[in-house]
């Protein structure tokens, strides 16, 4: 039984994408809708990654997603019967499943195949945020994911190659801006795998900063082993280690996107 009638406000939807995988877009996903859960925020994961790492991070196991993001997005199912409470206070699953890898295709069978996932989640209420794990790939579920979402939170990982792999990105975003979300907006870039050792890391975080501004996060999340080791226990960084510098770091970013979003609010 989930608390989808509890409030009629409909939650603030954000996608976390971005098209290069190993950025830390899932551990951003888990650990910032951890940080939201911890300060009393009804939080909702929506996994749409058929890898399913978000739904293993948060410790939903491989038996209990029968029901699953596929079947809500191709309306198979209503979205309350996919949902799943995590082991974490004010913390929903909607978990991935191995359907989603045929769903690239099976997508643009359908009428308005942009628009699936944004009717299905037309009517979720009870929920703050809703926070979808995109795929690492600018496909329809990405796509969908855009569509359906009110701003997109980009990972970016500090190496040599960042801005050029954010630009194919940003121009998917302003496609979808243009032609299917008028209201979608880059809620802000994440600078992840920070390492404070490594002079790149510096050059790289000032140079994402002057090309986009204050659309860069004041947090950065370090390069931490912590971080790398909670996965494998199905648990949250914020869980695994609550005192390490990536637990800090991600309850900085979530204090970070409150404050824009109650400005934005204002």
């Amino acid at each position: 039984m989930t608390d989808q009638t509890t409030s009629p406000v409909k939650p603030r939807i954000i996608a976390i994408a971005n098209q290069k995988g190993g950025v830390g877009k899932t551990t951003t996903t888990i650990n910032l809708a951890t940080a939201l859960a911890a300060v009393g925020k009804k939080t909702l994961v929506l996994d749409l990654d058929p890898q399913g790492n978000a739904s293993t991070g948060l410790g939903i196991d491989h038996s209990k997603r029968a029901r699953n993001a596929y079947h809500v997005m191709m309306g198979d199912i209503e979205v309350e019967g996919a949902i799943q409470k995590s082991a974490i206070p004010n913390l929903s699953v909607i978990p991935s499943g191995t359907d989603l890898a045929g769903a690239e295709i099976e997508i643009p069978e359908l009428d308005r195949p942009q628009y699936c996932l944004r009717e299905s989640l037309s009517d979720i209420t009870g929920y703050d945020f809703v926070l979808i794990d995109c795929p690492p790939a600018l496909g329809m579920l990405t796509i969908n994911a855009l569509v359906a979402s009110d701003a997109v939170m980009v990972p970016l990982q500090c190496e040599f190659f960042a801005l050029e792999g954010i630009t194919a990105l940003v121009k998917t975003i302003e496609r979808v801006k243009k032609n299917f979300n008028p209201a979608l907006e880059i809620q802000g870039i994440v600078l992840t795998m920070f390492d404070k050792r490594n002079n790149l890391s510096d050059m790289v975080a000032d140079d994402v900063r002057e090309f986009f501004g204050e659309k860069v996060y004041e947090t950065v999340i370090p390069r931490n082993v912590r971080v790398s080791e909670a996965p494998s226990h199905g648990k949250p960084v914020l869980l695994y280690d609550h005192k390490c510098a990536g637990s800090k770091a991600y309850l900085h970013l979530a204090s970070e996107v409150l404050r824009r979003e109650n400005r934005k609010a204002a």
